[in-house]
């Protein structure tokens, strides 16, 4: 069978690979002149399936509050007043409740987990190179008010296996040498050692090789202007050299898969929460971050990449833009220099900034649509790395009409009604 998938970031790839493993003949269109060049290209780096959580939660209304008045602010909010954010936004609240959270979290968790399985298949399948280790997350509470707050997550990290540790000072200086040398003081942290780092940019990479071996089309620069159909299923996909037909179709264009989709009367709630990055060369590896630390305080995950760290975070709501203001720039140097410092030429480091596809749920959206021979895998949120390999998979098993290994009826758009 045909099929075509729009989209060569990090889930567009995957999706891709898995198909061609299954036997179709897979053809993946993108505007960018290579795989992972937006949100897959300089994300934090972190896999970590047992911080799958949802945005949405109770008490982060209250949160997000306070968070607009930090000088550091990890939300920054500057939302264009239409039709589609304010609808986003009020979803998102509606999320916001204790029943919610628990359906939401469980369905992360499964594809998260599920994910990690896959990439551990893929990776001794492959031997893949992308900068990757298997040493853990530290999230490093800097008040013992933060630290007092972790028994739901506890209990929740409990509840589904997976194993953690919870740390006193000396314990998250132990997982992380460098941090003795910090600057701020910090009280501990929860520590999860089954997590995992690595460069999804040169991992993307190293798989649409291995996809191209099994005879996967990559036409790149070739930006998509419309999916047309007959009312009943999809015809083909018009882009600026042609148009690409085939027997099934599968979106994973991140951000850009609602504006896609739309003209087909699909209401795909994925927003574009912008999320910024720096990478620095590391000058001294013994102040470095050894795996990868969530910094609560500045909700930033500061990761070893090989010889570079890259610190990632943020949540900014503005629409469909790149710019890279200053101001985040100094919230990522804080706080990774008050951490380690003296680790990485912060001078010399690159800034990026990346559009997170982010639904109101924080679940990605997997599954077929109202037109038979059209699928989504879309909406992972800063968790596309975390659960490519899974959604990728998953995809796979759908398009083939095959039951895939998880659960994934409560995927699809489906889920959010007409």
């Amino acid at each position: 069978m045909k099929v075509a998938v729009l989209g060569s970031g990090v889930v567009g790839v995957t999706t891709a690979y898995y198909l061609a493993k299954a036997g179709h003949e897979v053809t993946v269109v993108d505007r960018q002149p290579g795989p992972a060049l937006e949100t897959s290209f300089a994300n934090a780096g972190e896999i970590s399936p047992g911080y799958a959580s949802p945005w949405a939660a109770p008490g982060i209304p209250m949160k997000a509050i306070k968070w607009l008045m930090m000088r550091h602010a990890p939300l920054i909010l500057r939302p264009a007043f239409d039709a589609d954010t304010l609808g986003w936004l009020f979803a998102m609240l509606g999320n916001c409740t204790q029943a919610r959270y628990a359906v939401n979290k469980a369905r992360m968790v499964r594809v998260a987990e599920y994910s990690r399985e896959r990439l551990i298949d893929l990776r001794a399948e492959l031997g893949l190179d992308y900068d990757q280790r298997m040493q853990g997350t530290l999230q490093l509470f800097r008040t013992q008010a933060q630290m007092d707050g972790i028994g739901k997550d506890v209990e929740v990290l409990r509840g589904i296996g997976v194993p953690f540790e919870v740390l006193d000072k000396a314990g998250a200086i132990r997982a992380e040498p460098g941090l003795a040398k910090a600057d701020d003081d910090f009280v501990g942290g929860l520590r999860l050692p089954l997590d995992e780092t690595g460069d999804c940019f040169k991992f993307t990479g190293a798989l649409t090789e291995r996809a191209r071996a099994l005879g996967v089309d990559f036409q790149f620069e070739n930006a998509i202007a419309a999916i047309e159909h007959d009312g009943r299923a999809v015809t083909g996909v018009r882009t600026a050299r042609s148009l690409v037909t085939a027997d099934r179709y599968v979106v994973a264009l991140g951000s850009f898969s609602p504006k896609l989709v739309r003209s087909l009367g699909l209401r795909l709630p994925v927003y574009p929460v912008k999320g910024y990055s720096i990478t620095a060369p590391i000058v001294d590896a013994d102040r470095a971050p050894v795996s990868t630390l969530l910094d609560e305080t500045y909700k930033v995950a500061i990761t070893r990449l090989g010889d570079r760290i890259r610190v990632g975070g943020m949540a900014e709501i503005s629409g469909y833009n790149n710019n890279l203001p200053l101001a985040r720039r100094a919230t990522l140097e804080r706080s990774v220099g008050s951490l380690f410092p003296g680790a990485g030429d912060l001078k010399a480091a690159s800034f990026w900034s990346g559009l997170r596809p982010m639904t109101p749920d924080s679940t990605p959206v997997i599954g077929g649509t109202p037109l038979p021979n059209l699928f989504l895998n879309t909406g992972h949120g800063t968790l596309g790395w975390t659960m490519a390999c899974g959604s990728g998979q998953l995809m796979a098993d759908l398009v083939s009409g095959r039951e895939p290994a998880i659960r994934a009826d409560d995927l699809s758009i489906a889920r959010y009604g007409r």
